[in-house]
Protein backbone atom coordinates (compact mmCIF):
# COMPACT_ATOMS: atom_id res chain seq x y z
CA UNK A 1 0.00 0.00 0.00
CA UNK A 2 0.84 3.25 -0.65
CA UNK A 3 2.34 5.50 2.28
CA UNK A 4 1.20 8.46 0.92
CA UNK A 5 -2.28 9.70 2.08
CA UNK A 6 -3.55 12.96 0.92
CA UNK A 7 -6.15 14.59 3.34
CA UNK A 8 -8.47 17.34 3.45
CA UNK A 9 -11.63 19.17 5.28
CA UNK A 10 -14.99 19.14 4.16
CA UNK A 11 -18.20 20.53 5.77
CA UNK A 12 -21.63 19.43 4.41
CA UNK A 13 -23.71 21.82 2.94
CA UNK A 14 -27.46 21.56 2.12
CA UNK A 15 -26.83 20.57 -1.21
CA UNK A 16 -25.40 17.27 -0.08
CA UNK A 17 -28.29 16.88 2.08
CA UNK A 18 -31.28 13.99 0.96
CA UNK A 19 -34.98 13.41 2.33
CA UNK A 20 -33.54 11.62 5.26
CA UNK A 21 -31.73 14.60 6.53
CA UNK A 22 -28.39 12.99 5.91
CA UNK A 23 -25.80 12.99 3.34
CA UNK A 24 -27.16 11.55 -0.15
CA UNK A 25 -25.48 8.12 -1.01
CA UNK A 26 -24.53 9.48 -4.70
CA UNK A 27 -22.74 12.43 -2.75
CA UNK A 28 -20.37 10.24 -1.15
CA UNK A 29 -19.35 8.88 -4.17
CA UNK A 30 -18.95 12.82 -5.52
CA UNK A 31 -17.17 13.30 -2.66
CA UNK A 32 -14.89 10.29 -3.81
CA UNK A 33 -14.19 12.09 -7.11
CA UNK A 34 -13.19 15.13 -5.74
CA UNK A 35 -10.40 13.71 -3.36
CA UNK A 36 -9.16 11.89 -6.35
CA UNK A 37 -8.68 14.68 -8.62
CA UNK A 38 -7.53 17.01 -5.56
CA UNK A 39 -4.97 14.24 -5.06
CA UNK A 40 -3.92 13.92 -8.80
CA UNK A 41 -3.53 17.43 -9.02
CA UNK A 42 -1.28 17.38 -6.01
CA UNK A 43 0.97 14.57 -7.27
CA UNK A 44 0.92 16.05 -10.60
CA UNK A 45 1.32 19.66 -10.65
CA UNK A 46 4.08 21.00 -12.90
CA UNK A 47 3.69 17.58 -15.21
CA UNK A 48 1.74 17.47 -18.38
CA UNK A 49 -0.38 14.22 -18.33
CA UNK A 50 -2.29 15.07 -20.86
CA UNK A 51 -1.75 11.87 -23.52
CA UNK A 52 -3.82 9.98 -20.64
CA UNK A 53 -7.00 9.99 -19.01
CA UNK A 54 -8.23 7.82 -15.79
CA UNK A 55 -11.75 6.56 -15.91
CA UNK A 56 -13.82 4.86 -12.99
CA UNK A 57 -13.70 0.94 -13.61
CA UNK A 58 -15.83 -0.22 -10.35
CA UNK A 59 -16.36 1.44 -7.09
CA UNK A 60 -16.98 -0.17 -3.95
CA UNK A 61 -18.08 1.72 -1.03
CA UNK A 62 -19.27 0.49 2.44
CA UNK A 63 -21.66 3.14 4.61
CA UNK A 64 -20.71 2.89 7.80
CA UNK A 65 -22.31 5.95 9.64
CA UNK A 66 -24.34 8.97 8.68
CA UNK A 67 -23.06 12.49 7.94
CA UNK A 68 -25.21 15.35 9.06
CA UNK A 69 -25.53 18.94 7.37
CA UNK A 70 -23.06 21.40 8.97
CA UNK A 71 -20.53 18.34 10.03
CA UNK A 72 -16.92 18.41 9.15
CA UNK A 73 -15.87 15.51 7.16
CA UNK A 74 -11.86 14.44 7.17
CA UNK A 75 -11.41 12.98 3.74
CA UNK A 76 -7.85 10.97 3.27
CA UNK A 77 -6.99 8.99 -0.27
CA UNK A 78 -4.24 7.20 -1.24
CA UNK A 79 -3.19 5.45 -3.79
CA UNK A 80 -3.09 1.32 -3.07
CA UNK A 81 -1.71 -1.39 -5.63
CA UNK A 82 -1.62 -0.64 -9.67
CA UNK A 83 -0.84 -2.72 -12.18
CA UNK A 84 -1.17 -2.80 -16.09
CA UNK A 85 -3.67 -0.01 -16.75
CA UNK A 86 -5.41 -0.10 -13.57
CA UNK A 87 -4.82 1.26 -9.94
CA UNK A 88 -6.92 1.12 -6.87
CA UNK A 89 -7.68 4.14 -5.11
CA UNK A 90 -8.62 3.97 -1.27
CA UNK A 91 -10.86 6.83 0.06
CA UNK A 92 -11.87 6.95 3.90
CA UNK A 93 -13.91 9.45 5.13
CA UNK A 94 -13.92 10.03 9.11
CA UNK A 95 -16.53 12.51 11.68
CA UNK A 96 -14.91 13.60 14.67
CA UNK A 97 -12.25 10.75 14.33
CA UNK A 98 -14.36 8.16 13.98
CA UNK A 99 -14.85 6.37 9.94
CA UNK A 100 -18.31 7.21 8.57
CA UNK A 101 -17.65 5.70 4.92
CA UNK A 102 -14.57 3.06 3.19
CA UNK A 103 -14.66 3.12 -0.72
CA UNK A 104 -12.31 1.54 -3.16
CA UNK A 105 -12.09 2.90 -6.58
CA UNK A 106 -10.65 0.56 -9.67
CA UNK A 107 -9.21 3.18 -11.92
CA UNK A 108 -7.81 2.16 -15.70
CA UNK A 109 -5.86 4.28 -17.51
CA UNK A 110 -6.40 5.12 -21.11
CA UNK A 111 -4.59 6.76 -24.22
CA UNK A 112 -6.27 9.99 -24.52
CA UNK A 113 -6.69 10.01 -28.16
CA UNK A 114 -7.95 6.74 -28.61
CA UNK A 115 -9.52 6.13 -25.32
CA UNK A 116 -8.23 2.71 -25.15
CA UNK A 117 -6.61 1.22 -22.15
CA UNK A 118 -2.81 1.59 -22.15
CA UNK A 119 -0.30 0.34 -19.62
CA UNK A 120 0.58 2.62 -16.97
CA UNK A 121 4.03 4.37 -17.92
CA UNK A 122 6.80 4.16 -15.59
CA UNK A 123 6.59 8.64 -15.19
CA UNK A 124 2.96 7.96 -13.65
CA UNK A 125 4.08 5.12 -11.86
CA UNK A 126 6.69 7.06 -9.60
CA UNK A 127 3.93 9.69 -9.19
CA UNK A 128 1.84 7.19 -7.74
CA UNK A 129 3.73 5.28 -5.44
Amino acid sequence: MNTKVFEYQYQVEPKDIDALHHVNNVVYLQYVQDAATKHWTELTHGKNFDAYVWVVGRHEIDYIRPALLGDVLTIKTWVGSTEGSSSVRHVAIYKNDKIITRTQTLWRLLDSKTFKPIAIPSEILEVLN
